[in-house]
C-alpha cells in the first residue's frame, strides 16, 4: 500500500507502526528521523527502519506518508522543517495525545499546505520508551482517534485510517476539542494522579520502607507514573484548561469523600465505592464485549 514512510521518532509508538506495517506487508521502505543519531542506529539494527535518514529534505521526498511521533511540544518545529520538503501526494499524520495544539501547530507550520496534515492519535502505549520498547502487536485491537480538519480530502483521511487499520487498529472519530476533553478524564488526569502519588511517597523520609510495603494494588495504580516524563510534560501543558477542569472536578471529589471519612459516614462512603464499582464491571463488561466482536469479525 506504502512505497515509502517516513517516520519522525522512532521509539514506541513510531516504532511499533513500522513494525506492524512490515509485518502487514503494507510498506517497502521505512525512514527514520530523530533528534539524535544512536535511536537511530539501534531502530535499524531492530529492523524498525530501513533508512535513517541524513536530513528531512531525504526522509520526506517521495514518501507516501509521514508519522510524527515525537512528544507533542516537538510537533510545531517538526512540521515546519517539513513543510518546505513537502511535496503533493504527501500525507502527513501524527500520534500525538492532545489535538486542538497540534492542529494549531500545523496550521502555523504548513500554512496553505495544511490540507496534507491529518491528525491522529493512536489509544496504545507502554511505560517503555525508545526503539527497543517497540513491539509489533501494539496496535492490534486498540483504538485510533482521528480528528479530521475541514481541509483534509476524504482520500487522505481514509490512506491514514486504512494504514492504522494494517497495524490491527479500531479507527474512531472526534473533533480535536472533543478529544481533548475526553482524554484529560481517561488518560490525561489519570497519570496526573499516579505522578503525584509516587512522588509523594517518594518524598516521605520513611519512603523506603513504604515502598517495601507496596504490593500489586499499589503497582498497579501507579504503572503509568513509569510513562515518560518529557512526554507526559508536554501533554500536560498543551492540555492543561481541560486537564485542570477535570482536576478540580477530581479535587471536589476528594473533599467530599474526606467530609465523609472525617464524620465517619460509612454508608456515604459504600455509596461512592460501590457506584464506582458498577461503573467500573460495566466498563469492563463493554471492554470485553468489543474485543469478543472484533475476535469474531465483527465492525
Amino acid at each position: 500500500m506504502f512505497k515509502k514512510i517516513s517516520i519522525f521518532g522512532v521509539g514506541l509508538i513510531g516504532g511499533s507502526f513500522a513494525l506492524a506495517l512490515k509485518k502487514a506487508g503494507a510498506v517497502d521502505r521505512v525512514f527514520g528521523v530523530g533528534r539524535s543519531a544512536a535511536p537511530l542506529a539501534r531502530a535499524k539494527e531492530l529492523g524498525i527502519i530501513d533508512v535513517a535518514s541524513a536530513s528531512v529534505g531525504e526522509a520526506v521526498a517521495a514518501a507516501d506518508l509521514i508519522l510524527v511521533a515525537a512528544p507533542v511540544a516537538q510537533t510545531e518545529a517538526i512540521l515546519a522543517s517539513i513543510a518546505p520538503h513537502l511535496q503533493q501526494g504527501t500525507v502527513v499524520t501524527d500520534a500525538g495525545s492532545t489535538k486542538s495544539d497540534v492542529v494549531e501547530a500545523a496550521r502555523k507550520a504548513l500554512g496553505g499546505k495544511i490540507a496534507q496534515f491529518v491528525p491522529g492519535h493512536p489509544i496504545a502505549g507502554r511505560e517503555q520508551n525508545g526503539p527497543d520498547a517497540a513491539i509489533v502487536d501494539l496496535y492490534v485491537g486498540k483504538k485510533t482517534v482521528i480528528t479530521q480538519l475541514p481541509e483534509n480530502s476524504e482520500h487522505d483521511v481514509a490512506r491514514v485510517a486504512q494504514a492504522w487499520q494494517q497495524c490491527g487498529a479500531i479507527i474512531h472519530k472526534l473533533s480535536p476539542a472533543e478529544h481533548d476533553r475526553v482524554f484529560a478524564a481517561v488518560s490525561h488526569l489519570p497519570h496526573l494522579l499516579a505522578y503525584a502519588l509516587v512522588d509523594d511517597i517518594a518524598r516521605k523520609p520513611h519512603a523506603d520502607l513504604l515502598f517495601q510495603y507496596a504490593a500489586s494494588g499499589f503497582r498497579d495504580f501507579t504503572r503509568i507514573a513509569g510513562s515518560s516524563p518529557e512526554m507526559w510534560r508536554d501533554i500536560s501543558l498543551a492540555n492543561h484548561v481541560a486537564l485542570l477542569a477535570e482536576l478540580d472536578a477530581y479535587m471536589a471529589q476528594l473533599a467530599q469523600l474526606r467530609g465523609l471519612l472525617a464524620e465517619r459516614n460509612g454508608a456515604g462512603i459504600e455509596a461512592v465505592y460501590a457506584n464506582a464499582q458498577r461503573a467500573r464491571q460495566n466498563w469492563i463488561r463493554t471492554i470485553e464485549a468489543a474485543e469478543q466482536q472484533s475476535n469474531q469479525g465483527g465492525d
